[in-house]
């Protein structure tokens, strides 16, 4: 009974917050479940920070934006209204979108963006999950301020598999740049070499008191001694993969990317681009102020990294206000097994007992490429080594958007957008590793192509992910929008089927799975959601070079296995 009325309590809490986040228009009841509508007015409001004002582009005002909050099976109605004078698309990461393909949100893959003036309203259910999912814009770089949580609660009378916390708080890491964001990521693609560091890491949009002029903004976090709290960690950084620890407290995680998990307790959490985290942290510490910390995971060689810690405050009440914070301890920056220990203690809560027979295997490589250069002004478009051009690629190609999206173009059987030619493995196998080709730029040149992989309803698919050393290895986060996907297997080199250990009884039921730095990661999924479906590197300086491809899932039989008809509000190109 106590649970029941802890958990109605922080349901009726959710509620209030969102009414007071975004406007909540109406709420009615569909089959059982619940309608709920949002607001979301997509416009540019100035912020000061850093010693430095600037104009950024935000949902009602908001940076982070509103929390979605929702329970499971409800759906969910958002009308995004672009009042700014750039293109806007809204993704809701780790939302499968069953059988709603033309609300996914990514640019050019199942819609057209919404243009300067215009709207569109976004139409799902959020069916059969629940856990810790954010939204983004889906857009160039525009990710970076326009972004939000959303909290799917399981349904009522349906506790948590653990004990219920104390509170909850929603955890939000981020990067801040002093530049303008379309104009960093325009720069950075015109000159042909690496993208600046962010100017500061952040915690709920707060940088903390190592940055200049940020000595009071800090995020604080006010804790009761002796009580349980949940915090839902969220990486909506752009191009750094984090660490995240609080001094003096151990993280147990209970979910990831939406999925329960067995419990595992660790020091130290590091969290790619896109991917969630949900810990509880006991506050069991004498009372005092506790530094919350994020700092970067240095997983590329020759990749420039913000070297300045995030700081928050986990504040027990009763501590001095004006006392000193204790300083988290965070591995050294390239530590890839603390990584790999925590990735290591991933596990589904119950058995699952993966699929062994496999319908579609598809050997995936992935990193970077160095383009000749073709530029007449090569020392300012050609900034590579060797006085090449950076691009990034699956398989040795590039992605390269179309005009019109690849789902209308399907949809309507238009010719000429994409092709259905993505390779079911690189054109040829070496030691990706260590013996890559690296004789800059001319044997590291990827193909460019908006190239698909066409499967059948109901295929039983396995992807290995094969990092390679062409130019620089480092963990990619690779994200597939439409599923959510078993990680069977990972490890370090070169992937050997012969050795390769696969857990297929109790594995990670993940979105985004971090391919580690010079290795492999194997998952597995049944394409049962028909539609477009973009896979990619959640890390967006790597997308912005090429580094994704498109699934498309065939129909199967009857309406509830077929994508239904395009919404009349679609965007047009």
């Amino acid at each position: 009974m106590a649970n029941l009325v802890s958990t109605l309590f922080m349901l009726g809490l959710c509620l209030m917050l969102t009414i007071s986040n975004v406007k909540l228009m109406a709420q009615g009841s569909v089959m059982g479940e619940t309608t709920r509508f949002y607001d979301f007015k997509v416009q540019t409001k100035r912020v000061t920070k850093l010693c430095n004002s600037k104009e950024i582009v935000t949902v009602n005002g908001m940076f982070p934006g509103p929390v979605v909050y929702a329970q499971e099976d409800d759906r969910i109605i958002v009308k995004v209204i672009n009042k700014t004078p750039f293109n806007v698309t809204i993704h809701w990461h780790g939302i499968r979108q069953k059988l709603s393909c033309w609300y996914d949100g990514p640019s050019y893959i199942t819609q057209c963006p919404i243009q300067a003036g215009q709207s569109f309203t976004y139409n799902f259910t959020v069916v059969n999950q629940k856990g810790t999912f954010f939204w983004h814009a889906h857009v160039s770089w525009l990710r970076g301020t326009v972004h939000g949580a959303m909290i799917v609660y399981p349904k009522n009378r349906v506790p948590f598999p653990y004990k219920n916390p104390y509170q909850e708080q929603i955890i939000i890491l981020g990067e801040y740049w002093l530049k303008d964001l379309q104009q960093v990521e325009h720069a950075t693609l015109v000159s042909g070499g690496a993208p600046p560091p962010a100017d500061a890491y952040t915690i709920n949009n707060h940088p903390g008191p190592n940055y200049n002029c940020s000595i009071i903004d800090v995020y604080q976090l006010n804790v009761i001694p002796g009580r349980t709290y949940l915090l839902r960690l969220i990486n909506a950084g752009l191009n750094t993969e984090n660490f995240f620890a609080i001094a003096n407290h151990k993280l147990k995680i209970v979910e990831a990317d939406g999925e329960y998990t067995k419990p595992f307790t660790t020091d130290t959490v590091m969290l790619g681009p896109g991917q969630t985290l949900n810990v509880l942290v006991s506050a069991d510490q004498p009372v005092g102020k506790y530094s919350m910390a994020v700092a970067p995971y240095k997983s590329g060689r020759i990749v420039k990294y913000q070297n300045v810690s995030a700081i928050a405050y986990f504040n027990y009440n009763g501590a001095e206000s004006n006392c000193s914070y204790l300083q988290a301890k965070l591995p050294k920056l390239d530590d890839k097994l603390a990584v790999k220990t925590v990735m290591d203690g991933l596990r589904s809560l119950n058995q699952v007992n993966v699929f062994n027979e496999i319908d579609k295997n598809i050997f995936i490589t992935v990193g970077l490429n160095v383009q000749r250069c073709h530029s007449k002004t090569p020392k300012k478009n050609c900034q590579a080594m060797n006085n090449g051009v950076l691009t990034a690629s699956m398989n040795n190609i590039s992605f390269v958007h179309p005009r019109i999206s690849i789902l209308e173009a399907y949809y309507n059987k238009v010719n000429g957008t994409y092709t259905e030619d993505f390779p079911d493995a690189p054109s040829k196998f070496y030691d990706f590793v260590n013996g890559a080709p690296n004789n800059i730029p001319y044997d590291t040149e990827s193909l460019n192509g908006t190239r698909t992989k066409v499967l059948e309803y109901g295929t039983k698919v396995q992807l290995i992910l094969q990092n390679t050393g062409t130019v620089n290895i480092e963990n990619h986060p690779i994200h597939i929008h439409g599923y959510s996907f078993y990680v069977v297997g990972y490890g370090a080199g070169n992937y050997n089927p012969l050795t390769a250990k696969f857990n297929l009884v109790d594995p990670p039921y993940m979105n985004t799975v971090g391919v580690p730095v010079g290795g492999w990661a194997a998952v597995r999924f049944v394409a049962d959601n028909p539609g477009v479906w973009y896979m990619h590197c959640h890390i967006d300086i790597h997308q912005s070079w090429g580094l994704g491809m498109v699934f498309i899932v065939k129909n199967g039989k009857g309406e509830l296995e077929s994508l239904p008809h395009p919404p009349s509000d679609l965007p047009l190109c």
